[in-house]
């Protein structure tokens, strides 16, 4: 009986010990109560191997889709939101400060950071922007994990980092973490997050250490790593979505990069291009992320990931081999379903059919969700996946409120303030010469700011206008008219900055503790209001700026759009696909496309050609001025190429040597000086702007994209090529991120994988595209618009019209006035 007894007991206490080692064990020193602990990664079980996974496949049958429509998303209400520069204790605990950030057991992580990098600079910064979630992500229980570094000079005790969900502060973090990155937790609320569109907020509130002037705000930064910045999911509800949302919700990697990885065995088979191209931008304007690329092979699946999303394309007899588990109906009728992926256990998108007409009918169920008529006019461009929120689309005199536009009421201690919105306008947007815009500010300062302060606005970081604040008594400012010129506004988005530079007595003395700002000493109201005016309306050909902004002209076309591929590879292919995503995501619809195999069959319709140099037309290169013979001579320089010389590097240094004496450099130190401050150029010299000059790409470039008329000057053609395949689409994938496609201007823009740089030529003459019906108001905009640049132009016929005044009046006085 003993014996039995003691067995029993033993098993007990084995029990006990082992439920006791579930969670990991910590060696770690005694820590004082409520020190914060790192949890400890622990490595999941490998999946085993099992047969593939259908889920729900459902034949496609129109009118009925397989995917369904997206649901209009809720806008999330916002809530009140304290005042950002006051610095308070954490409104919760960091659950794992100054620790690297590690994935629990159980949970699913989704990074939230849609950059390369974000950084908030200056003593106030405010960066938003949406993640969307399906419903079982947003009913998990839920933490928010970032990662940070700042800067040295930061003082702590004066600066703080909010997380904002839904305009609701979820925490609050001291800037402290200079000597390396930091990681910071903070739980969600239960029922904050809501299916659908979500929206992320960091706010920096920062001064400091020593210095109080105004360029010492320069050197405040606090840097957001996007792969340690993710919301984590508990439970196994919250996993990758099996439906129509994983197009969605794919999120981004921790390098803040979307990828779609589309596997299709019949890749190079005529009739298989004009559907996949469709598929890619349907999957784009699904997802509208802001760094997508797209990735076709014919191989087996690639390992998922964070941000991706496996797609399996092509007829039941072709994807078999690659994918045994494929649902029977699959052999009998056009199908869209996700499956899931036996290695890895992520949702897989499985379009397939009998035939490949079914294949594409399947893929219509997919993408005819984002269709939209040309006709039907847009009031926003969809921006929030990397800036919240959307920016308003302006075409006419429009009063607009900055609360609108995200920008919230702020009292500010420190010495500059910035904050900044974004707005649209349409691609035949003509009035950069002459047109102003008013900010209508409602602002507040004390009677501490010292005449030499002032109030700064910026047009997509240009200076446009400055207001000088005078009084020593304060002041309020109400609805104060601030004209800001439309010389930087470019078609599609803009980004508007204002900055307040403020500076006080104080200040001068900078006595210890002084940069931590006691008391507001500035107001910004969000009653303030931008006021667009009228303005010229014209297209203008060629334009590349027009064709990043809104993907005009194709974005507008009622036909199918030419398509030009020189060979249907892989890297082809991808850097098609990715170009047409990116230009669908600012049409906001896709474009549809028909794959031409000569210019001859074109005509003068809206056309867009794509692949290697040595590939492309020479009628191709020839109408966007593009020197025929760079089809043998662009060759990347290599590192194996010491001895070749880039002719154009050579001459800009041999032309920076031979300066000319004295005379020379002061000549262009005036020239340059008129171009400043007056916006006086050569080429506004000129009676009739010149044609254009034959462009030979340098060795340093490694992709182009040139725009130009078509033969007869109906349509505009545009031509992006690279001297190899894959040239051309790592060229792409880069110029296509969001940071670098606005740079897209001019008539050709060249990048170089050398250098890292993008460098575009501007147009020298271009014409006129009608694109509203014939009015005189915007026929006298337009004159005045181009007079503005042509002033040569405009002081001749104003002296010819001077000329005709006074020979009119002389002859009216003649037979009409008393002789004597």
């Amino acid at each position: 009986m003993r014996s039995i007894v003691a067995a029993s007991l033993f098993l007990l206490n084995a029990s006990a010990f082992a439920q006791a080692q579930t969670a990991p064990f910590d060696m770690s020193g005694e820590r004082p109560p409520g020190a914060a602990v790192a949890p400890r990664q622990t490595p999941p079980a490998p999946p085993a191997a099992a047969a593939p996974v259908a889920t729900a496949p459902v034949p496609v049958t129109p009118p009925v889709s397989v995917l369904p429509a997206p649901a209009p998303q809720a806008t999330p209400a916002p809530a009140p939101v304290p005042p950002p520069i006051a610095v308070q204790p954490a409104l919760q605990p960091a659950a794992a400060a100054n620790a690297a950030p590690v994935q629990r057991p159980g949970s699913i992580r989704r990074y939230v950071v849609p950059f390369s990098k974000l950084g908030l600079s200056g003593e106030y910064d405010r960066r938003s922007w949406s993640v969307y979630l399906t419903q079982e992500q947003a009913a998990a229980k839920a933490s928010f994990t970032f990662a940070y570094q700042n800067s040295i000079v930061v003082a702590p005790e004066a600066s703080a980092l909010t997380v904002y969900l839904n305009n609701r502060p979820i925490g609050q973090q001291r800037v402290g973490s200079p000597d390396g990155s930091s990681a910071v937790t903070f739980a969600v609320p239960p029922g904050l997050l809501q299916p659908g569109a979500n929206v992320v907020t960091f706010e920096a509130a920062q001064r400091h250490r020593t210095d109080c002037s105004i360029q010492s705000t320069y050197e405040l930064w606090s840097n957001i790593d996007p792969a340690g910045t993710y919301l984590s999911f508990a439970g196994s509800d919250a996993a990758e979505p099996a439906s129509a949302d994983a197009i969605r919700a794919i999120g981004v990697d921790g390098a803040g990069k979307t990828e779609f990885d589309i596997v299709v065995p019949a890749l190079e088979q005529p009739g298989t291009t004009k559907p996949l191209l469709r598929l890619a931008q349907g999957l784009s304007v699904l997802s509208s992320m802001p760094n997508q690329v797209f990735a076709f092979s014919t191989a087996a699946l690639p390992a998922g990931g964070p941000g991706k999303l496996s797609v399996l394309v092509g007829t039941a007899a072709e994807l078999r081999p690659l994918f045994p588990g494929l649902p029977p109906g699959a052999e009998s009728a056009a199908l869209a379903a996700f499956v899931t992926d036996p290695r890895s256990g992520s949702p897989v998108l499985l379009i397939s059919g009998p035939s490949w007409p079914a294949v594409s009918s399947a893929i219509d169920t997919i993408v005819s969700p984002t269709d939209r008529s040309a006709d039907i006019r847009r009031d926003v461009l969809t921006t929030e996946r990397w800036s919240a929120p959307n920016a308003p689309l302006v075409f006419s005199d429009t009063n607009i409120a900055l609360s609108q536009l995200g920008v919230k009421t702020t009292e500010f201690s420190g010495r500059r303030l910035r904050t900044s919105f974004n707005i649209a306008v349409p691609a035949d947007f003509y009035a950069n010469a002459y047109g102003e815009a008013k900010v209508l500010l409602d602002a507040a300062y004390t009677d501490n700011v010292l005449p030499g302060s002032h109030i700064d606005i910026y047009v997509n970081d240009n200076i446009a206008s400055t207001v000088p604040i005078t009084t020593t008594t304060g002041g309020i400012l109400r609805h104060l008219p601030i004209r800001v010129t439309m010389r930087h506004v470019k078609p599609g988005l803009n980004t508007v900055a204002i900055e307040a530079i403020l500076m006080t007595k104080d200040d001068a003395a900078c006595a210890p503790g002084a940069t931590a700002g006691a008391s507001p000493r500035f107001a910004l109201f969000d009653t303030s209001e931008l006021h667009m005016p009228d303005f010229a309306r014209v297209g203008q050909r060629p334009n590349l700026a027009a064709m990043a902004g809104t993907a005009y002209p194709y974005g507008r076309a009622t036909e199918p759009m030419p398509l030009f591929i020189d060979r249907v590879d892989a890297d082809t292919l991808s850097a098609a696909a990715t170009l047409l995503g990116q230009m669908a995501i600012m049409a906001g619809h896709p474009i549809p496309v028909e794959t031409v195999a000569s210019p001859s069959t074109i005509g003068d319709r809206d056309a867009l050609f794509i692949g290697s140099i040595s590939q492309m037309p020479t009628t191709a290169l020839s109408q966007t001025n593009i020197a025929t013979a760079s089809q043998a001579s662009w060759r990347p320089v290599t590192d194996a190429q010491p001895g070749v010389v880039d002719t154009g590097t050579a001459f800009e240094e041999w032309n920076s040597k031979v300066s000319g004496g004295v005379l020379r450099t002061r000549m262009i130190a005036f020239r340059e000086w008129l171009w400043r401050n007056f916006d006086i150029s050569r080429s506004s010299l000129q009676f009739v702007p010149g044609a254009e000059e034959i462009f030979t790409p340098p060795n340093t470039a490694s992709l182009l994209v040139a725009q130009g008329s078509s033969p007869a000057g109906a349509g505009a053609w545009t031509v992006v090529a690279a001297p190899s395949a894959k040239d051309l689409r790592e060229g792409v994938e880069v110029l296509t991120s969001q940071l670098n496609w606005p740079q897209l201007s001019g008539h050709i823009t060249t990048y170089s994988s050398k250098t890292g740089k993008i460098e575009a030529l501007p147009v020298t003459r271009f014409d006129f595209v009608p694109s509203t019906p014939w009015s005189i108001a915007n026929y006298r905009l337009i004159a005045a618009n181009w007079l503005s640049t042509n002033i040569l132009s405009y002081a001749s016929l104003l002296v010819v019209f001077v000329l005709l005044i006074g020979v009119t009046t002389s002859t009216m006085l003649k037979k009409l006035g008393r002789s004597k």
